[in-house]
């Protein structure tokens, strides 16, 4: 069940003053704490490269204990951060504006992908000049109940393709069937579908002008209110950890490979690669890894908006914390 709104507060009490000295008393809670504190991170997929940062992050330097939890296809992280079944979940933008719609007080903190990596991977030899070719036939596997292809059809239609369920990460379909395209992620089912001989051809959706942030670390308000310096000591620990994985990915790759053997090493190795020019931008230079802008925000949620997902316009600084 979805926790509701906290009556309007939403944070406006506290000041980036009282997040600056979060930031700095979390670590003299780290050096002075006799256990360190056990935190829940949800992921919302298997290990792979997108969470490199999470499973880097010196936590314990931090004073913080975590335990990483694996997700899977339909992982109900946003529920499960307003539930408080974990205190930390990894979350999609639209997602989270969804949830706030519906009455659900969680927000974001660290945005590992400042450009979603979400695309529609085609055959090459389909020669599909745009996106708009690849609904002019065939079969295309997607999660039709996501905001990203309700904007699709409403571009495109879909009334010359065959829609299938998304077939996660599995690329058996595409690679038995040359007129079969499917939703992936730029940095995973492409390149294992090219490691198995496949030419594949990637649309990216951002380039539609749907680009939420995504792989982002949110929690709910109420945890946040409660609990200031664990939340600036857990992003603090992040974004170390996303600096020492884009740094030397090998040995964290190596334990996600542990974890998650249905990926290859070195189809990790290649994911970590590809991901890095949408973890590092202009945007992370300037204000660091992770940060968000009220303008991103603001542009999701009128889209959001058009598309009916939700019945009134979410404040963008509601949705996100910079710490």
């Amino acid at each position: 069940m979805l926790r509701n709104r906290n009556r309007g507060d939403n944070l406006n009490s506290l000041t980036r003053r009282n997040f600056a000295f979060a930031l700095s008393a979390a670590g003299l809670l780290a050096g002075c704490s006799k256990a360190p504190q056990k935190i829940r991170l949800a992921l919302n997929w298997k290990p792979e490269p997108e969470f490199g940062g999470y499973y880097a992050a010196p936590y314990q330097k931090h004073g913080l204990d975590v335990e990483i939890l694996p997700g899977g296809a339909g992982t109900p992280t946003v529920q499960m951060i307003g539930a408080g079944s974990a205190e930390f979940g990894i979350v999609s933008g639209d997602e989270l504006i969804i949830a706030r719609s519906r009455g659900n007080d969680v927000l974001g903190l660290f945005a590992v992908f400042q450009h979603d990596p979400l695309s529609i991977m085609a055959h090459a030899s389909r020669k599909a000049a745009s996106l708009a070719d690849v609904f002019k036939g065939g079969t295309v596997g997607l999660q039709r109940g996501l905001a990203y292809a309700r904007m699709l059809e409403k571009k495109y239609g879909f009334g010359k393709v065959k829609i299938v369920p998304s077939p996660g990460g599995d690329v058996t379909a595409f690679l038995h069937d040359p007129m079969f395209a499917q939703q992936c992620y730029l940095t995973a089912e492409p390149l294992i579908a090219k490691k198995q001989g496949a030419d594949v051809q990637v649309f990216r959706i951002a380039d539609e002008g749907y680009d939420p942030y995504t792989a982002m670390m949110a929690t709910s308000g109420e945890y946040l209110r409660k609990n200031p310096q664990t939340v600036a000591a857990m992003v603090a620990a992040v974004r170390e950890g996303m600096r020492s994985y884009l740094d030397d990915p090998k040995p964290v790759n190596e334990k996600m490979n542990a974890l998650n053997p249905s990926m290859p090493l070195d189809v990790f190795a290649g994911a970590s690669e590809a991901q890095r020019a949408l973890v590092e931008t202009d945007e992370t230079s300037k204000n660091g890894l992770g940060s968000m802008t009220k303008e991103r925000w603001d542009a999701i949620i009128s889209q959001l908006k058009d598309l009916g997902d939700i019945p009134a316009v979410v404040p963008a600084e509601e949705c996100f914390r910079n710490l």
